[in-house]
């Protein structure tokens, strides 16, 4: 196991940076209070998550219709049985309410176990601590890549809906969080916990997912969503296609957001009205301008600059950041549907993403706006 604080190669990390990584060690070495809560929150993190069972596609007790339980198997979140219904088929859809029978499929595993590698990817390099790093690559290797565990790289079966349909192209947004399962992969490839075995079977699978995204008929579709579905549909393709090492399909997708995703979704106001509409608008609306600065972010690697890239009626990524921000800064109302509270301190990593991005410090400012416990969001450990 390699020790953090010894000479290395610099890991692949395409949305952390290995530089704010390392000034957040020193940081934290020094007890500088800039970093302390967030890292004495990792650390807390950090030994539940040496506690997380690895998951596995096998354990749900319901067989996907192809009767192969490596097959990946969610269920659309908001719809819920119908109650005029004597056996409640087909379900009906209740936006933004969430039905507990999600928890017995694999949607809800897959966001722990990415969240809990995630985590000890952060725990293996601030605290050097070796345990991290192998329990974490125990979670890879029983998700990806051990034959008796291993998810069969498709979501042919993801957010079906009982009564209506085995599974959808919208289901591709489960994966959505494999932006950062490969920013966690990439920091643990350095800790010598993976193998290059691990890296050759890891890859076979991320390359086979891939391909799946951009040829099958539930990719094509999802690909073609014009809200939140299509951005993170992007995000986490130029996420495969730079750890599968092919910049081209990066390059691609990014031409093609300025007029597929940005002329689309953001007016020239900067609002997002897929996502207004919504039950959780502020929710989506910040997820969504998170998704667009994903893949400005990843365009960066090609040279195509989506940060400053506006519309001739001027529709940019700047705009929906900015319409954001007298959310945050002056206290006005959020006046469209939020039926559930807002996470405020979600805006942290929205907010220094935009400041690199658009090489403004301006933007750090207003976290100071944010609750308290905003200092302890681990983007202040590895954004910048």
């Amino acid at each position: 196991m390699l020790d953090p604080q010894s000479s290395m190669s610099d890991p692949r990390l395409f949305l952390w940076s290995w530089t704010a990584l390392q000034n957040a060690k020193s940081l934290a070495a020094d007890g500088d209070p800039s970093v302390q809560p967030a890292i004495d929150r990792l650390q807390s993190e950090v030994n539940n998550a040496l506690e997380f069972e690895p998951a596995t596609v096998m354990s749900k007790e319901l067989v996907p219709p192809s009767g192969d339980k490596h097959d990946y198997m969610s269920q659309g979140p908001y719809w819920w049985p119908d109650p005029d219904q004597p056996d409640g088929l087909p379900y009906i859809r209740r936006d933004g309410e969430v039905n507990p029978e999600v928890e017995s499929l694999d949607s809800r595993k897959q966001g722990r176990m990415i969240a809990a590698l995630e985590t000890l990817a952060l725990g293996w390099y601030f605290f050097d601590n070796a345990k991290a790093a192998d329990r974490g690559t125990q979670l890879i290797r029983t998700w990806f890549i051990d034959p008796e565990t291993r998810m069969n790289p498709h979501l042919e079966y993801g957010q079906g809906i009982p009564g209506h349909c085995d599974g959808r192209g919208i289901g591709i947004i489960d994966t959505a969080s494999y932006c950062r399962l490969i920013e966690a992969i990439g920091l643990l490839e350095v800790s010598g916990a993976i193998t290059d075995m691990d890296r050759s079977d890891l890859l076979m699978w991320m390359k086979a997912y891939r391909d799946w995204l951009v040829a099958s008929d539930k990719g094509r579709d999802e690909a073609r969503a014009c809200n939140n579905h299509g951005t993170w549909y992007d995000a986490q393709l130029c996420a495969l296609a730079h750890y599968t090492g092919d910049p081209r399909i990066v390059a691609k997708v990014a031409e093609e957001a300025k007029e597929h995703r940005i002329a689309t979704q953001i007016e020239p106001d900067g609002s997002q009205p897929k996502e207004l509409a919504r039950t959780l608008s502020q929710s989506y609306t910040t997820m969504n301008t998170i998704g667009f600065m994903t893949i400005a972010r990843y365009a960066e690697a090609t040279d195509i600059d989506l940060w400053s890239y506006e519309t001739n009626d001027g529709r940019g990524i700047r705009k929906a950041v900015d319409f954001l921000v007298p959310y945050v800064v002056n206290g006005e109302r959020w006046t469209w549907q939020q039926i559930t509270d807002f996470d405020q301190t979600s805006l942290v990593p929205l907010l220094k993403r935009a400041a690199i991005g658009f090489n403004d410090p301006s933007y750090l400012d207003l976290i100071q706006f944010l609750p308290e416990d905003a200092a302890a969001n681990r983007a202040h450990l590895c954004v910048g």
